[in-house]
């Protein structure tokens, strides 16, 4: 940190500064969200789901005001919820899901990406937890609601099914279901809890237990958790699910829960860099954090007499990788909620001593590598970022400092009865507070 702030500061500083990423990728007249901050990306209806929840935090820091924010998330969603919808090659879903990719000017399907259950799951769920937030009487608020659950309830998420045992990955009009599932240890335990606590086409409990069937729990470290290698798959449920304290089967048996599992995640993250058994430059106790991100290559170079293989953008994982070297800080800080007296002396340090202060004035937490240019160069630097990167910087920086969104997740009934029939028991659901539905007015 820099002389004189403190910890406090660095938190503000950060949210505020993903905050001001994400607004810079917002197009003007649809306000769907560019997949990065590439010019010319196409928008992504999962950045566009972040945003929405990003907005209620914003409101909450004060960073824009509740009127303003709740004026975005409206014609947001009154945008997506109007958007063709059909088998149609050029519309904006099908079935309610809604394409990976859409062009930023109109809302229609970029190239020929997939209709994706996961990405529109994300942007379901931020829509079902702003409409918790946005709880008052306001003209505006009651048609953030009454959207939400019009949203929600079209998505047919039995269709998705595909007739198979699991969740399908999404769809193409030209070749119909992608053969792969979610099934293991991933982020689609959120999609879910939302696809059984659907009112209008949910799927059978069935499915859950046989998704969860195909967990795998492994011991790194003299640590036991529920494995999965890049770190934001033990995040990103958390963003729109309070899952401290209540448990469903997997969990029972284990006498843990999810939020305890991503502890252990974070903590194996940060001793696989002590053990840095690839040997890359500036890993150790304060410097780690490997999950998707953008990276130095694809390239190839010889860095001290060995051969190194650099990726782009990839699903890094520790501690079975792949890993290249590269350093996903805005992963760090989305873990703090679970790992705090490792992530706050991991952020100072990659501030003042990794990237010396200078590359975050651009405004956002950047993918760095260390190794890359060799030893007497410094670090590579990426010079884009991602709003599925930023945005859970502010968000989960908000669930450890204040936990306000998973107050809005314990108050929003979808969820709840998504957790409920998925068969978590304990905490919250047994002593639920008083709901707040997305029924209208």
């Amino acid at each position: 940190m820099s002389r004189g702030a403190t910890a406090e500061d660095l938190l503000d500083r950060l949210q505020a500064d993903a905050f001001a990423c994400l607004c810079g990728v917002i197009a003007p007249n649809t306000g769907l969200v560019r997949d990065s901050s590439v010019p010319d990306a196409p928008a992504s209806i999962a950045a566009c789901g972040m945003a929405l929840l990003s907005h209620a935090v914003a409101a909450e820091r004060g960073f824009i005001t509740r009127s303003a924010a709740a004026q975005y998330v409206r014609s947001s969603l009154i945008f997506l919820l109007g958007a063709p919808q059909g088998p149609q090659s050029h519309a904006t879903g099908n079935h309610g899901f809604f394409y990976h990719f859409l062009d930023p000017a109109n809302g229609r399907r970029s190239a020929d990406c997939e209709l994706s259950t996961i990405d529109t799951a994300i942007f379901i769920a931020a829509a079902l937890l702003v409409s918790a937030y946005f709880d008052g009487a306001h003209a505006v608020e009651c048609e953030i609601r009454g959207c939400a659950t019009a949203l929600y309830e079209r998505v047919d998420w039995a269709w998705a099914m595909d007739q198979g045992r699991t969740v399908s990955h999404g769809w193409k009009p030209e070749s119909g279901f992608l053969a792969s599932r979610w099934e293991g240890y991933s982020e689609g335990l959120f999609l879910y809890i939302l696809a059984l606590g659907s009112p209008t086409h949910p799927i059978a409990r069935d499915a859950y237990e046989a998704w969860t069937r195909s967990y795998r729990w492994q011991s790194h470290y003299g640590i036991e958790y529920l494995h999965a290698g890049p770190l934001f798959i033990h995040q990103m449920s958390h963003y729109f699910l309070d899952l401290r304290g209540i448990q469903d089967a997997p969990m029972r048996a284990k006498g843990i829960d999810y939020a305890e599992n991503s502890r252990r995640a974070t903590l194996i993250q940060q001793r696989y860099a002590m053990a840095n058994p690839l040997g890359f430059r500036a890993y150790g106790s304060f410097c780690w954090g490997v999950t998707a991100c953008d990276g130095p290559g694809p390239l190839s170079r010889t860095i001290d007499g060995a051969q190194r293989e650099f990726l782009g953008y990839a699903a890094r994982g520790a501690p079975f990788g792949p890993d290249d070297g590269t350093i996903a800080p805005w992963a760090i800080a989305a873990s703090l909620a679970f790992a705090p007296e490792i992530v706050m002396p991991a952020l100072a340090h990659i501030e003042t001593l990794c990237l010396g202060g200078e590359a975050w004035t651009s405004g956002c937490l950047p993918t760095f590598n260390a190794t890359v240019n060799g030893p007497d160069a410094p670090p590579w630097v990426a010079d884009r970022h991602y709003p599925l990167n930023q945005c859970p910087v502010l968000i989960m920086l908000e669930n450890a400092r204040s936990a306000q969104p998973w107050s809005w997740a314990r108050r929003c009934q979808p969820f709840i009865n998504g957790l409920r029939a998925a068969g978590f028991t304990g905490g919250y659901l047994e002593r639920p507070e008083a709901p707040l539905g997305v029924t209208g007015p």
